[in-house]
């Protein structure tokens, strides 16, 4: 399935996509996208509703991040070797954890602010792990069984913010509008492999980013797996599991988003975004 909430910030109403690619409003089945709408019973529940029952949404209305109110925005950085050499870094021994505000969750095509004094606002695209059921010391071989789906996520980033500044990578992380989620939840069975999706970023038109999660160094599994040893991830909680290679830090020389730029995105399977460059 495809599951998605359409409507105004703030507003949104749960749905899914039909076989025909069109939305179908499911409010009055579940009362949003959340954690108990992704627990693994009501996702089966949800699997076998007679779509044609439900009723259409006409028009071409917003699209909000394809989750409602995640507990935790969690990411893993330089999970790609490449994009780790390309900032300078190492590829990490075990993962790199830090955690974007959950404030910065917007729609996959709402506009993205630079903040107020930025200079170095970057882009990235992600693999998006959304859980499905309550994950507490779960082992690799049990780890997926505790996802409920994926989405397409850009890790906006302030790279002044983030290793200038002081502290941890969080400040540069959690702007209002750095985490476009979205447009769809793609359930798990929707996914024939995982580690095996093609990503894409454009600016301005221009490809920047062309990578695979194959080429992870930390699969889905082991991340699962791994944070879960670290605090318990619950419904809803959603995982950006890194970049690939070509983001503007990386850049000889760096080269960073400008308002009016149109970012766009992409994920095999999981739908594209388009977001344009605004200022505060």
């Amino acid at each position: 399935m495809k599951l998605l909430r359409y409507g105004p910030h703030g507003a949104e109403r749960p749905a899914l996509l039909d076989q025909d690619g069109n939305m179908r409003d499911l409010s009055g089945v579940v009362a949003d996208i959340d954690g108990d709408t992704l627990a693994p019973e009501n996702l089966t529940k949800l699997a076998a509703l007679d779509l044609a029952s439900l009723p259409l949404v006409e028009g071409t209305p917003r699209i909000g991040s394809a989750i409602a109110r995640p507990g935790k925005f969690l990411c893993v950085g330089l999970n790609y070797a490449d994009h780790a050499r390309e900032t300078g870094k190492q590829p990490p021994a075990e993962p790199v954890l830090f955690a974007k505000a959950a404030t910065a969750i917007c729609g996959p095509n709402d506009d993205v602010e630079i903040p107020r004094g930025s200079e170095k606002t970057d882009w990235e695209v992600e693999l998006g792990i959304v859980i499905g059921s309550r994950a507490k010391y779960v082992s690799e071989e049990d780890a997926l069984n505790h996802v409920a789906g994926y989405a397409l996520v850009n890790d906006v980033s302030e790279r002044s913010f983030q290793s200038e500044r002081g502290g941890q990578w969080i400040k540069g992380k959690s702007h209002d509008t750095f985490g476009p989620v979205g447009p769809w939840l793609v359930t798990k069975d929707e996914i024939a492999d995982v580690q095996n999706i093609d990503l894409w970023l454009d600016v301005d038109g221009e490809r920047r980013q062309t990578g695979n999660t194959s080429t992870m160094i930390f699969g889905v599994a082991h991340l699962v797996h791994y944070i879960s040893q670290f605090m318990t991830l619950e419904p809803c909680d959603i995982i950006a599991t890194g970049t690939p290679p070509g983001v503007g830090l990386g850049m000889k020389p760096p080269v960073f988003l400008k308002e009016g730029q149109v970012v766009t995105l992409g994920a095999a399977g999981l739908g594209e975004q388009r977001q344009v460059m605004v200022k505060t």
